[in-house]
């Protein structure tokens, strides 16, 4: 799914009821799926599952270099998504203080040591989940390198 405007400008929870209509539109209720998630795509999944709905429709939840905890670089931009990935904001706080969100749904976090887009890269790990880092040497690779591409897959058939 392509999500709009995916540059920080409009809210996370606008882009998680993107998702939402599109799982709607594409499987029937009752119907269950996988969803990986990229980035800031990560935290707009997380809210799709921890908010409106989701985590009774998916399976398993794969995030990609996702800023769970926020990233430095939002804190450069000024946009509401932005504002909503900077580390300790409302947002992430109360996503990141619900242990129950996720409740039901197979969860891993894959992210890179190397990551100069979230800042700290450790601020990926997800509590829950299972971590997992992969020897990437940059943001953008995580979702084009075979290697990352390859434990995605695996990761889901698991």
């Amino acid at each position: 799914m392509d999500l709009s405007p995916n540059d920080g400008r409009a809210g996370l929870e606008v882009l998680a009821a993107q998702i939402g209509a599109e799982v709607d539109r594409l499987f029937p209720r009752g119907r269950h799926f996988d969803l990986v998630g990229f980035s800031m795509g990560g935290v707009v999944s997380r809210y799709y599952l921890q908010r409106l709905g989701g985590r009774g429709r998916v399976h398993h939840f794969v995030s990609l270099s996702a800023p769970h905890h926020g990233t430095l670089w939002a804190g450069m931009a000024s946009g509401a998504g932005c504002k909503q990935l900077r580390s300790g904001s409302p947002f992430l706080r109360d996503l990141n203080s619900d242990s129950f969100g996720l409740a039901g749904v197979r969860v891993t976090s894959l992210w890179t040591p190397f990551d100069l887009m979230i800042l700290p890269e450790s601020s990926s790990r997800l509590r829950g989940a299972h971590n997992e880092t992969l020897p990437i040497l940059v943001h953008p690779l995580m979702i084009t390198q075979e290697s990352a591409c390859a434990r995605v897959a695996a990761a889901l058939s698991e």
